[in-house]
């Protein structure tokens, strides 16, 4: 009998090793930084990162839905959509780690600059562990692993770098 926790974690697996969580951190890495260079303050970054990914989740799903129907050439908006939800949660999963860290610096737990660099930085070491998780679906090798990670972090550190010559 298969182990429900077991098959729950594989697709929590597979929706997070995906092109959409990868650029969903992307998206909200820089929208952190963008909206930072407005106000600095964690309740914008906040503000502009929820309706950013909300939009942005939208129309994938939309533009996937409509993908889905030409591609088939049949017509089943309720199968095309949903396969469109599906391929694109990864992009909604992987912002909840960052929204929360923002929420603390809203809720004043933690300082709103330090809110704003930690989920940056949060965002880029998640960005470098889907890279090399994404990398061992398919190589074992360290190396190759390892640069993926490197890789894929770089978008992040980039965003990073960004926000420190803006503000300084």
């Amino acid at each position: 009998m298969p182990d429900p926790a077991a098959g729950r974690l594989a697709r929590l697996g597979r929706v997070l090793i995906s092109e959409e969580s990868v650029y969903g951190l992307i998206l909200v890495s820089g929208m952190i930084v963008v909206s930072n260079s407005l106000t600095g303050t964690s309740a914008n970054a906040l503000l502009t990162v929820v309706v950013t990914v909300i939009v942005f989740f939208a129309a994938h799903v939309y533009a996937g839905t409509i993908a889905g129907l030409a591609r088939t050439h049949r017509g089943d908006l309720r199968a095309s959509f949903s396969a469109a939800i599906h391929h694109s949660e990864g992009m909604l999963l992987v912002s909840v780690v960052p929204l929360v860290i923002l929420l603390l610096g809203v809720s004043r737990v933690i300082d709103d600059e330090l809110a704003i660099w930690t989920a940056l930085v949060v965002d880029t070491v998640i960005l470098g562990l889907l890279g090399w998780f994404a990398v061992a679906r398919w190589d074992g090798r360290f190396w190759v692993r390892l640069t993926s990670a490197l890789i894929t972090a770089a978008f992040g550190g980039i965003l990073i770098m960004l926000k420190s010559l803006i503000h300084h």
